[in-house]
């Protein structure tokens, strides 16, 4: 009987564009420390796709999906109370971080989980250990994944203290060029038809995209995270008004990790800039540039504007205040009379 980890899926090589999710999937593969990714786009744009490829170029090759509707127990795991009092030790029951350690967890529709799964999913991810406790009984386990999120924007969106978290970030297009759409459905038509044939076909380009990954792995240890690309990231971030110190830590990891995937031994300007958009898209303040331009004073066309005063602001189309000698009459113009 075949098992569900026997029947092959979808290549990552063979995925046809998405060029800047596979930069970043293949980033995090590297260094899991980044934090994960977080990919939002539209349905159809082969988000579980990817996802479940870049399990290939992971040492154990798991992906574990969190289901929709996962209690926490369910993700974290849980504790016999009975065996612990009856025979003195914690029998834990697994759960979906134990399962997914060493390999790819894969969260669809994020933004529809709740938040407080959200937090304890990120934290997991960010310390690489999972402590469950109850009633004074404790067990730790190790989790170290690379997590993958996906949303759907129109569906609903995820707190700013939430997307933070998520290391970097890769928005997809719903515009698919015409050469590219059918380019993806006849590679996906000929993987139906017969999926063995379709990997042994991208074998070697998957295997090339695995030793990549790997010998960048090796690679990334002897990669120093220098003073001189921190000083420019965070010069970088603080022009773009990002809030907290997550973003020039995460970018640098990021950047390092790039190095590490040209196969260089040391961070240049061209590695800042790569994963520059992957860390800063979703902590940019969307309103720095309204503020800034509500900080400059708008152009004056005329004389008379550059003479109104400053309690006429507000006040667009009303008559400047006159003194009314007592018992005058006020003219009041009115509309014109009917013939």
């Amino acid at each position: 009987m075949t098992s569900i980890a026997d029947i092959p899926h979808f290549p990552l090589a063979a995925v046809v564009g998405a060029d800047e999710l596979k930069l970043a999937l293949c980033l995090t593969a590297i260094d899991p420390k980044i934090g994960g990714v977080l990919i939002e786009g539209p349905r159809g744009m082969a988000k579980s796709t990817l996802a479940r490829g870049l399990a290939d170029l992971l040492a154990s090759g798991q992906f574990v999906t969190l289901p929709l509707g996962a209690t926490e127990e369910r993700l974290v795991g849980t504790l016999d109370l009975d065996a612990a009092l009856g025979e003195g030790r914690a029998q834990f029951s697994p759960g979906v971080l134990a399962k997914a350690d060493g390999g790819v967890l894969y969260v669809d529709e994020v933004n529809l989980l709740a938040d407080h799964l959200v937090d304890l999913l990120l934290d997991v991810a960010a310390s690489g250990v999972n402590l469950v406790e109850r009633d004074g009984i404790s067990h730790r386990h190790s989790a170290r994944f690379v997590l993958i999120g996906t949303m759907n924007p129109e569906e609903g969106e995820l707190r700013p203290q939430l997307l933070d978290r998520f290391g970097l970030n890769v928005a997809l297009s719903g515009q698919t060029l015409p050469a590219e759409r059918s380019q993806i459905i006849r590679r996906r038509l000929d993987f139906d038809s017969d999926p063995q044939g379709f990997c042994a076909q991208w074998q070697p380009q998957q295997e090339q995209l695995q030793q990549r990954c790997q010998q960048a792995r090796v690679l990334l240890a002897q990669i120093e995270l220098d003073d001189r690309a921190l000083q420019a990231i965070s010069e970088r971030c603080f022009a773009a008004g990002v809030d907290g110190l997550r973003a020039d830590l995460v970018w640098l990891r990021a950047a390092r990790a790039h190095t590490a995937w040209r196969g260089a031994q040391a961070i240049e300007e061209q590695d800042i800039e790569a994963v520059a958009e992957f860390a800063l898209r979703h902590r940019r303040r969307n309103s720095q540039a309204n503020e800034q331009n509500s900080q400059t004073p708008a152009p004056q066309n005329n004389q008379a504007a550059a003479e109104k005063p400053d309690n006429a602001q507000g006040q667009w189309g009303e008559l400047p205040a006159q003194a009314i000698a007592t018992g005058q009459r006020l003219e009041v113009p009115s509309w014109p009379k009917k013939p």
